[in-house]
Order: structure tokens, then C-alpha cells, then sequence
């Protein structure tokens, strides 16, 4: 029998003739994702970032698509096929569950305004230009296309939905600068609940006038149902800390891990039973669940739902581009224009222009006229237009596009979202390159427990990184002494033997550290209130204690600071040429080795750099424990 043929119309035999070809299909998608994970360990071991794994599967997808459409039968075709239950309810929740779960938290809500107007005005704005550009290349139909206003907007909705998991996934293997990667990163969650709202939205007022009452009511929809689903995951998320904190599941971590995952799960298909929105949902669910309720699991159970979602994560989104790819060939209806499709592209990238550039000059405008600096520069301007490529959440949301020209449009959707990877995705390395965009930014860990965890899975004597106290009576300063080569923790301090010691303080040379802004009105009631009532009374008492060790490090830092610059000002008083300026080519470091690095300072004496507080982090975390 041919390896791809028909079924036999048999009693018997059907079932078995079935599991058969249906073995055969999951063997082709799991060879391809093998091949992705080998192809992204050697990428990542060679350090190769001019091409990323997603581009590499999307391609591998496509060339077995076309092998099984020109194979004879169409059974393997048939099981291999984009079906959107199967992408909505299997493969989409771990991707925005590990999101939300891994979410740097406090850049996300320091960015929260920005990320919230991109989200959802930058949406509006794109698809509402997305959807008059097509309409009106419908009106002058060079290709037979037939689209009628209303299922133009729910296309250019459609097309809204960017899904940058390629510019993500390059973001946080160069740490590129935190700022621009909790904007980038926020708004393409907050962007595919938003489109896919907005799209469903519009579907119900199908058949119905364009009125300024349905576009008031439709709004007011489109709110309702967002904040809702955000609510619904809060809640969700402060139920299972609650059941942590008045239960003993610690005792039983393999149970505490699995209903952590299953109540997350719960939340996503809760919401869209209700007809909420289930992104939004999981994404407000992950957070809360590791702001409020990670504390009140046991170690085992840390460890065990970070890298069980990050795995499941991962697997989900290369086969995700896999699957993309194979049904560029596979899928029923295809149907290419390829005019409308280039046009399509030109729409979107016209939209995005659209979207981002007005929005930035706000923003900006915003920030001078609070007396901050601009938020978002040129070169992350041009980077968030760039990070506007499309993913699959458009190509599921196609599935419910109808009319004439249904099929055209669905192939169109599939052909930008493939190209929009290859294109934008293959090329944002060298774009970070010619942006300038500042990279090799290491961010510390918003959770100490993690770095307990690190240091106890790792015994002492195979431990990479050992402290000296340069000081005995102050432990200040300290060197940190390892291995070196490229899987060493943290980065030098010293980067270079011209930057002067005025461009290593947080503040102006002569100038003490000022202390830090007031905590926001919520911070202090969350710390105040919410934390002690979702959180266990020994673990609550322990992040006190530990956040009291670092205002007293902190207090001692800063006298150190200023007995530095009164020294500073006090030499060569008497010399004519008189310089404020000390660099680090008159001061003699320690003869280390070349596998040593110095960390100085608790991170607040010489800048907050990234790399030196998540080193300080973990040594004040082993010290303490």
C-alpha cells in the first residue's frame, strides 16, 4: 500500500488503517521538532544569532508540506492539517502561561501605560488602517477579490494580532535592553488578546447597519470583555496562593506542582467558556501566580512549575512554526493571489508605520512634559515597527473569516505570516547591530528564592563563583573569583580602562546617591496588605528580614560614597590643571587572573548595573541562608 493513500472502505481493518497513517503523521511533526531542538542547541552552542530556530522550522515545515501535497493520497495531509481547536486549547496556553509566569514584573508595570496604549490604541490604529487598505484594493479588484467593508475590518483585525516569539527569543539570548524588551514583549500579549476580541467583536455585528450607536456599543464590549478576563485571572491566581498558604501540599510536591498547572489551566478555559477572553485570562493568571503564590510553594515545586512551563513553552512554539509551515502546502481552500498578498504585506507594514510612529511622539511628548526623558528613542522606535511581524494567532483567527473571497483571504493571512517571520524575524540581529540598540543587559532576579535554589542544586566544591571580602571590617567590597570562559555568571564591572569613575556613579560626580522615588500607592499597599494575607507568616517574615539587610547594605554603601567624593574633591586642590574627572586607568586592580571579575558595591555605589546586583543578589541570599 502507498505510504499517503485513502483509507479502504472496510469494517474491520478502517481503525487499524487509521492508527496506522495517524502514527505515521505524529512520527513527521516530533522528527521535525527533534530537529528544531538539535538545530537550536547548536546554534546557541556556536553562538550563531544571524538566523533563529523559528526560521529554520517554518522553512523545514514548509518543504514536508510540499512533499506530503505531492505524495499520492491525502490521508497524512488530512491529520496534519491547521485545526484551530487544536492550536487554541493545546498549543497557545503554555506559551502565554510561561509569558506571564516569567514576566519581569516590575519593568512590565513600569512600562505598564506604554505597553497598555500600544496594545490597544496601537491595534485599533493598525487595524482599522489594515482594514480600509483593503477595502478599498477590493473596490478596484484586480484579482476577482470581493470583500465587503465589514469583513475588510475583520481582516485588517486579524492582521493586527503581531506575534513576535522570533524577535523575543533573539531579545533574551543578547539581553537587549530591559525597557524596550518588557514593551515589545507586553504588547504582543496584551496585542493578541486585544485583536482577537476586537475580530470576534465585529463578527457579531455581522448583517447589521454601521451606526454610531453599534461602533459605542461594540467599544464598550470590547472593554468589558478585557477587563473581565483580567479579573478572572487575578482571581484565579490569588485562590490557588490562598489554597498554598492554608494547606500542607508542600509535603506532597509532585500534587502541589500539578495543581498549580491544572487551576492555571482551568482559569484559560473558564474564561473562554464564558466568553471572555482566555489569553488575557492565563497571561493575569501567570503573574499572579508567581507574585503571590510562587512564595508559598516548597523548592521542589519552584523548580518544578519554572521549568515544566518553560518546556512546555518552548515545545509548543516550534511546533507551532512547524505546523505553520506545513500547512503553506497542506491546508484546504488555498487559494494565492499573489498581488494581494504582496499589497497585504505593504498594508500591514504601512499600518504598523502608522501605529507606532504617532504613539511614540505621544508618549515622548507625555514624558517632556512630566519633566522625564523620552521613553522610546529613534532606535526603539524603529525596533518596535521592526517587531511587528505575524504569527499564528492570525492564521487561527482566519478560519472564521467567510464570504467569496474567504479562501483567498486565508491563504493571504498564512503566506504574511510566513513571510513576516522569514523577513522581519530572520533579520532583527543585524537590525539590533545597525540600531545600536544596547545589548548584553543581564537583569537581576526578581524572585531570591531562585538563587537559592541554583546554589543547592550546586555543591560547594564544583561551585564556580566564590566571594573574598576585600574588607574585613566592611563587606562592601567584594571579589568575585571563578572559572571564566563563556558560561561564567555575570560580566566585569570593568569594561573598559578609559570609563571614569563619574560615568560608574548613579549620580552626577560630587553629587550624593539620591534615595530612590516613593513606592507607588499600590506597592505599598501590596506589600503592606496583600502580601501578608496571600503569603505564609514564616515566608513573609523572611522577605523583611531580607529586605532590612539590604536597606541597612545600602545605608553603609552610601557613607561609603560620600567618604569617596569628599576624598575625590579634596585632591589636587592646589594643582592649576584641575580635572573632577578619575578614571580607571590611574587605579590599580588587583592582580586577579584572567578568570577573575570584581563586583563592587551592593549595586548602588557605582550604578545599578544588572549583572553586579543579581551577583550581590545571590551573595546576600547565601549569606543570609
Amino acid at each position: 500500500m502507498e505510504p499517503n493513500t485513502t483509507l479502504p472502505d472496510s469494517g474491520i481493518e478502517q481503525p487499524l488503517e487509521e492508527e496506522m497513517y495517524s502514527s505515521w503523521a505524529l512520527l513527521i511533526l516530533m522528527t521535525l521538532l527533534i530537529g528544531a531542538l538539535w538545530t537550536s542547541y547548536y546554534l546557541q552552542l556556536r553562538q550563531i544569532r544571524a538566523v533563529h530556530e523559528t526560521v529554520i522550522s517554518i522553512m523545514a515545515g514548509m518543504f514536508v508540506g510540499l512533499v506530503i501535497k505531492l505524495a499520492p493520497g491525502n490521508i497524512i495531509q488530512d491529520m496534519v492539517k491547521f485545526k484551530e481547536g487544536f492550536f487554541f486549547n493545546l498549543l497557545l496556553p503554555p506559551i502565554i502561561l510561561n509569558s506571564g509566569y516569567e514576566l519581569k514584573r516590575r519593568n512590565f508595570f513600569l512600562n505598564f501605560g506604554t505597553i497598555l496604549t500600544f496594545a490597544m490604541v496601537g491595534t485599533f490604529i493598525a487595524a482599522v488602517v489594515t482594514g480600509v487598505c483593503t477595502y478599498l484594493y477590493a473596490l478596484i479588484n484586480p484579482e476577482g477579490i470581493n470583500i465587503s467593508f465589514l469583513d475588510s475590518m475583520i481582516f485588517g483585525s486579524i492582521l493586527s494580532a503581531t506575534d513576535p516569539v522570533t524577535i523575543l527569543a533573539i531579545f533574551n539570548q543578547l539581553h537587549v535592553d530591559p525597557q524596550l524588551f518588557s514593551i515589545i514583549s507586553g504588547e504582543s500579549l496584551l496585542n493578541d488578546a486585544v485583536a482577537i476580541v476586537l475580530s470576534d467583536t465585529l463578527r457579531k455585528f455581522r448583517g447589521q447597519d454601521l451606526h454610531l450607536v453599534n461602533i459605542v456599543k461594540g467599544v464598550g464590549l470590547f472593554l468589558g470583555v478585557f477587563w473581565a478576563s483580567t479579573f478572572i485571572g487575578i482571581l484565579f491566581g490569588v485562590a490557588v496562593a490562598l489554597m498554598l498558604k492554608y494547606s500542607q501540599l508542600f509535603r506532597f510536591p509532585n500534587i502541589e506542582a500539578c495543581l498549580v498547572l491544572l487551576m492555571a489551566y482551568s482559569s484559560y478555559f473558564f474564561s473562554n467558556g464564558t466568553q471572555m477572553s482566555g489569553i488575557v485570562t492565563l497571561l493575569f493568571a501567570g503573574i499572579t501566580l508567581k507574585h503571590y503564590a510562587y512564595d508559598n510553594l516548597s523548592k521542589s515545586s519552584k523548580r518544578a512549575t519554572k521549568f515544566l512551563f518553560q518546556i512546555l513553552s518552548q515545545l509548543s512554539e516550534n511546533f507551532i512554526f512547524i505546523y505553520l509551515g506545513i500547512n503553506l502546502f497542506t491546508q484546504d481552500d488555498l487559494d494565492y493571489k499573489p498581488l494581494f498578498i504582496l499589497v497585504t504585506l505593504a498594508f500591514i507594514c504601512i499600518a504598523r508605520y502608522a501605529s507606532v510612529a504617532p504613539l511614540s511622539m505621544m508618549i515622548n511628548a507625555v514624558c517632556r512634559a512630566l519633566g522625564r526623558d523620552d521613553q522610546l528613542p529613534r532606535n526603539h522606535q524603529m525596533m518596535l515597527f521592526w517587531a511587528g511581524l505575524r504569527g499564528a494567532v492570525a492564521f487561527a483567527l482566519a478560519s472564521g473569516i467567510t464570504g467569496d473571497s474567504a479562501p483567498a483571504m486565508r491563504t493571504t493571512i498564512l503566506a504574511v505570516v510566513v513571510l513576516t517571520v522569514l523577513l522581519f524575524g530572520g533579520t532583527t540581529s543585524r537590525m539590533l547591530q545597525v540600531l545600536d540598540v544596547r545589548t548584553g543587559v543581564i537583569e537581576p532576579n526578581e524572585s531570591g528564592s531562585e538563587g537559592e535554589e541554583e546554589e543547592e542544586e550546586e555543591p560547594e566544591s564544583k561551585r564556580k563563583h566564590k566571594y573574598t571580602k576585600l574588607n574585613h571590617t566592611d563587606d562592601d567590597l567584594l571579589i568575585e573569583t571563578g572559572t571564566g570562559g563563556s558560561n561564567s555568571k555575570g560580566r566585569r564591572l570593568y569594561q573598559n580602562d578609559d570609563q571614569s569613575i563619574g560615568g560608574l556613579l548613579s549620580g552626577p560626580l560630587g553629587e550624593p546617591i539620591t534615595d530612590d522615588r516613593p513606592p507607588h500607592w499600590f506597592v505599598s499597599f501590596d506589600e503592606k496588605w496583600l502580601k501578608p494575607f496571600l503569603t505564609k507568616k514564616h515566608i513573609q517574615q523572611r522577605n523583611l528580614t531580607l529586605a532590612e539587610y539590604w536597606k541597612e547594605k545600602r545605608r553603609k554603601m552610601e557613607r561609603v560614597n560620600r567618604n569617596m567624593l569628599d576624598g575625590i574633591r579634596s585632591m589636587d586642590d592646589d594643582e592649576e590643571d584641575h580635572t573632577d574627572t578619575l578614571t580607571l586607568n590611574s587605579v590599580k586592580r588587583p592582580n586577579l587572573g584572567s578568570t577573575s571579575k570584581i563586583v563592587i558595591g551592593s549595586g548602588r555605589v557605582f550604578g545599578r548595573s544588572p549583572s553586579v546586583e543579581s551577583d550581590d543578589d545571590d551573595y546576600a541570599s547565601h549569606r543570609f541562608h
